[in-house]
């Protein structure tokens, strides 16, 4: 599903060149669980959007099914991303004006899915927000947001799951039900999951974990 090659990251600022990532080489087999961990500031996140095509490596090679993504210009990037991957970020990043439902209905609507608000109630449902559809993110608590960020990510059934830092922003017992569920519908859909975390205890669901420290790969 994933092969990463020679990847570096490099940015230059007032003091000079910064390394964020030098020479990382790994590769992740389709419906594998892995864990990306590491020290604040050891290049995590950096990677997952590396990973996602959101940003551009210095060099080195991302691969997903196969295809250089830095190969492709940005439309076709964007393309990719639409029809491979789900991403759930640690503040969840839903639109602040559409609703639980409108939300979830929003990729299926961008790849014109046939069935989208049937779709989207199901994945609410199924993520026990059947009674939140008309609801605002602010209306939502802290758990509740990242479940429809969970459905958001989920709806168009991705081979690819992306997630950085979770339940960053949750309290313990919130945080634990999520990853749960994030899990779970992973083993329902066969998607490959690759997050980022500094919790020990999530990182051991996973059936891999690798470790960043100073933007090398140390394991």
């Amino acid at each position: 599903m994933i092969e990463v090659t020679a990847l570096n990251k490099t940015v230059t600022d007032t003091s000079g060149q910064l390394h964020i990532l030098t020479d990382i080489n790994f590769t992740v087999q389709s419906g594998s669980t892995l864990a990306i961990v590491g020290a604040s500031g050891s290049g995590k996140s950096t990677l997952l959007g590396l990973l996602a095509g959101l940003d551009h490596p210095t060099s080195g090679s991302v691969r997903i099914n196969g295809t250089d993504i830095y190969a492709l210009n940005e439309d076709e990037r964007a393309a990719m991303r639409m029809q491979q991957l789900g991403f759930v970020f640690q503040s969840f990043q839903l639109l602040a004006h559409l609703t639980a439902l409108e939300n979830v209905m929003l990729p299926l609507e961008l790849r014109a899915d046939p069935d989208v608000e049937k779709k989207a109630i199901a994945m609410l449902t199924r993520v026990g927000l059947k009674e939140r559809l008309q609801h605002y993110p602010k209306f939502l608590s802290g758990g509740e947001q990242q479940r429809v960020a969970l459905a958001r990510a989920f709806v168009t059934h991705p081979p690819l799951l992306l997630a950085d830092e979770p339940t960053g922003s949750l309290d313990a017992a919130t945080g634990e039900a999520v990853i749960n569920m994030m899990f779970e519908l992973n083993r329902e859909y066969g998607s490959t999951l690759v997050l980022v975390t500094h919790d020990a205890a999530i990182a051991a669901k996973c059936a891999r974990t690798i470790t960043i420290a100073a933007g090398r790969l140390v394991n």
